[in-house]
């Protein structure tokens, strides 16, 4: 059977050629805007002036000064990129369409589609974007000792579909790549990391990645480039709570909810991780992690902490997952969805209007982010 991890290797070794970057286009990019709000139990709540921003590989590559794309079917073109400066000089990307990708913001809410219409026809976007701070770099989220809250609506997201909330520990001004090709940093997408080591290895922490029939939690620690690939994780249904979650279930998936995820330290290490959900006004307990692998080889525990220490960026992304159906996440043990039933031909055709809502972002002091 294909592991997660396999799966993504396989996708980062067929974008790898992608990853590398041009000059930016001489027109600025547009930013969707996304106010989020940073709380303290003595302060409140104070709203931050955030976007978001799509990842690198949702922008137009061409020639300067001309419409000829400097892509060779997924890879970049040898003969126009072989190497940062002359590709520099030949190519330019243009700022992201967002509409296009699928992406939108209203208020404090981001909505992302996995299908959009391009010339009439149905095409699969599947976005993922970044969290942008009013500096131009990434908002690096500081979570030791905090708590993450999210309003989600993922009422549209069948068996097989993910919308996926989680926290990288990318740099913030997105320089860091070892093609040394990227420009224009984090205002342009730039930097991707995660434990799967897609653009490099790092420390990833997946707060949410979820559909309407299943959810798991999943922290992936590193160590150096030593990644807990399959991380360490929580899932209501494969620890027998299976009337937790789905429509009409204890969280009723059918609704909105608030999920609200707790990183408590003691002596300055990362203890547990805990989560538990707001719907209706009522609060939902759900579960927790009390390790994380080996200390030794990944860091554990104590290594993700410290990234959490460190701070982290906040990604956001629906997908779906040709390999396995994401039978690693709703089927089987997992989940209640039937073997073949997440593929992605069936939820183009059965449910092309999946997408997934994040809204009223909240970080700060355990206890802070939900008050009233």
């Amino acid at each position: 059977m294909v592991s997660k991890s396999s799966y993504i290797k396989l996708a980062a070794s067929l974008l790898a050629g992608v990853v590398v970057a041009q000059t930016p286009a001489a027109t600025p990019e547009d930013h969707p805007p996304l106010p989020t709000w940073k709380c303290t139990n003595s302060g409140g709540c104070v709203q931050q002036n955030t976007s978001v921003v799509l990842d690198w590989d949702f922008r137009n590559v061409h020639a300067t000064g001309g419409a000829a794309s400097c892509k060779s079917g997924t890879k970049l073109s040898q003969s126009q990129c072989p190497d940062a400066g002359t590709c520099a000089k030949n190519c330019v990307a243009e700022p992201a369409d967002y509409a296009a990708s699928g992406v939108s913001t209203s208020g404090n809410a981001v909505t992302m589609y996995h299908y959009v219409k391009v010339g009439g026809k149905l095409t699969s976007a599947s976005p993922r974007i970044y969290l942008l701070n009013s500096d131009g770099k990434y908002v690096m989220m500081n979570l030791l000792n905090q708590e993450l809250s999210v309003d989600v609506d993922l009422s549209t997201l069948p068996c097989g579909e993910n919308g996926a909330f989680y926290l990288s520990e990318m740099v913030a001004d997105g320089s860091k790549n070892p093609a040394q090709f990227n420009a224009g940093g984090a205002g342009m997408g730039n930097g991707y990391c995660d434990a799967q080591c897609q653009g490099y290895c790092c420390n990833e922490m997946d707060i949410l990645e979820a559909n309407s029939m299943a959810n798991a939690f999943t922290g992936h620690p590193c160590k150096g480039n030593n990644c807990d690939k399959n991380g360490c994780g929580y899932n209501p249904y494969a620890s027998n709570q299976r009337n937790f979650w789905g429509p009409g279930k204890t969280l009723d998936t059918s609704k909105p909810f608030t999920a609200i995820t707790q990183f408590p330290a003691s002596g300055g290490r990362l203890s547990q991780i805990t989560r538990k959900y707001i719907q209706n006004g009522r609060t939902i307990t759900s579960g927790s992690l009390n390790s994380c692998g080996s200390e030794g080889s990944t860091g554990g525990m104590t290594g993700m902490g410290q990234a959490l220490g460190r701070g982290m960026v906040l990604a956001m992304s629906i997908w779906n997952d040709a390999a396995q159906n994401m039978a690693w996440l709703d089927s089987g043990t997992n989940g209640p969805c039937a073997s073949g039933q997440g593929s992605p031909s069936n939820i183009q055709s059965q449910h092309p209007d999946t997408h997934v809502i994040f809204s009223n972002i909240r970080w700060g002091d355990i206890g802070s982010t939900t008050k009233g």
